[in-house]
């Protein structure tokens, strides 16, 4: 049977069984069963704004020299991100194997054999043979393999963009976050320094008889109180120093951040969190394409009620026609095609299309929650931003307010009109107000940070 008379016939069956298969066929398409889906289709669709918060570059966001040169290493050696960019490797590898699976398998068997019968001369038997079968792909089993291993192949670039953002925000949360404990360490030993000083006064007032012990064993207690802070805080820099080593794959060492916070941040003002910003984050990309390969997988468990055509060719060389040899030898070629239906494997087929309609269910809800945490993210981010920046403007009053507040209370018990008791509490509020406004500008920075990676930023 000729090659076209295979094909021809397996046509004319195509078109009997395939008559309720056409969804098999369908290339996925976002969904718009939810207004959410539908609006992301949409964002999705609409052109890309360069200058969105979200699609600036991070070495445009993050100026800071030293800080740039820290992310610059780290995505050139964390191990993470290697990882990520080897499962889009991977995943190319398998894209090409599914679409060489469209091609014909060959296969060669040369082989050999002498005999001899009864003291008779040895005679020699030879074959080369080669062997094609090709996969006529009729009820797209081929195609969407071919295609669940593309959606696997942009699931893994948006998971290793996923990546790539996070390690740039990571390094410049922990960067800042280093520089906020020196800065509370600069502001520590040097209140611890003051605290000092205001024991020796305790001590030289009591012996003038204008304060009792108990002045002196408080304040020496307020002075032990903020050495032990001091401990803390040291504690906290080693480890922040070692997540930062991690971040860059190296040994753990002290990066020297002195930093005072400060950063060029972009006016931001809005009312809403755009559906395009949203939709930009590869996060939710990931979780799109995760939907892809769950539909495939469902066209692949629907192929799998349909026949499958193989046309089968052997050709070769030999000199071995039936029982007889002959020499030279000679020419042969075979021609082949099976249909094969999958009748005893019904319950099988339709558990497993039933386990697929019920994974493709999950990713969209997986999906649908991606959109919906990607909003709640940006919300959050950008509430804590605003916040920040208000909180700390008032902060820097409080400050100002109590350093002379502190200064006062001093001079008043110079003075006798004052007590400890006062010049403690100022003290202690002094260092909380400090403190405090150290911890503003850090949850500053870090929401300025979070916001950025939110908005799928770091490209």
């Amino acid at each position: 049977m000729k090659i076209n008379s295979i094909i021809r016939v397996a046509a004319v069956v195509a078109v009997t069984l395939g008559l309720g298969s056409c969804n098999i066929y369908k290339k996925y398409q976002t969904p718009e069963s939810t207004a959410l889906t539908k609006a992301y289709k949409e964002a999705r669709q609409a052109p890309v704004d360069s200058a969105a918060f979200g699609n600036l570059l991070w070495e445009d966001v993050f100026t800071d020299p030293m800080l740039a040169d820290l992310i610059n290493r780290a995505l050139v050696n964390n191990k993470d991100l290697r990882n990520a960019k080897l499962n889009v490797d991977i995943a190319h590898a398998q894209l090409k194997g599914a679409r060489l699976s469209y091609l014909p398998s060959i296969a060669l068997g040369p082989n050999g054999a002498g005999a001899s019968y009864a003291g008779s001369k040895l005679s020699w038997t030879y074959q080369l043979p080669a062997q094609a079968s090709w996969e006529i792909d009729i009820f797209g089993k081929i195609l969407n393999s071919k295609r669940g291993a593309q959606a696997q192949l942009y699931q893994s670039e948006a998971y290793a963009q996923a990546v790539r953002s996070q390690i740039i925000a990571g390094v410049a949360n922990t960067y800042y976050a280093i520089a906020s404990v020196n800065s509370r360490l600069a502001i520590s030993r040097s209140t611890a320094e003051s605290w000092h000083e205001s024991v020796e006064v305790m001590k030289n007032l009591k012996l003038s008889g204008r304060v009792t012990e108990a002045a002196v064993v408080q304040s020496t207690a307020n002075y032990y109180s903020i050495l032990a802070s001091i401990t803390d805080l040291e504690t906290t820099l080693d480890q922040l120093n070692n997540t930062m080593s991690l971040l860059l794959n190296e040994m753990p060492q002290n990066w020297n951040i002195t930093s005072d916070l400060s950063f060029k941040a972009p006016e931001i003002v809005r009312t809403g969190v755009p559906m395009a910003e949203l939709a930009a984050r590869p996060d939710v990309a990931a979780a799109e394409q995760s939907l892809a390969v769950a539909y495939y997988a469902t066209n692949s468990a629907r192929a799998a009620f349909y026949p499958g055509l193989t046309i089968m060719a052997n050709g070769g060389f030999t000199n071995l026609l039936g029982s007889f040899i002959k020499n030279p030898g000679d020419w042969f070629y075979q021609l082949a095609g099976s249909l094969t239906m999958p009748l005893f494997a019904r319950g099988q087929n339709i558990a497993r299309l039933e386990a697929t309609k019920a994974q493709q269910k999950q990713a969209m809800n997986n999906f649908e929650y991606a959109l919906l945490n990607a909003a709640a993210e940006v919300s959050d981010a950008l509430t804590v931003y605003e916040n920040s920046a208000r909180k700390e403007q008032l902060l820097v009053e409080q400050v100002a307010n109590l350093e002379k507040s502190v200064e006062y209370t001093q001079d008043l018990l110079k003075y006798s009109t004052g007590t400890y008791l006062e010049v403690l509490t100022a003290q202690q509020s002094l260092l909380s107000a400090q403190m405090n406004y150290i911890a503003s500008r850090l949850a500053q920075a870090q929401a300025f940070i979070n916001l950025y990676q939110s908005l799928g930023g770091g490209r």
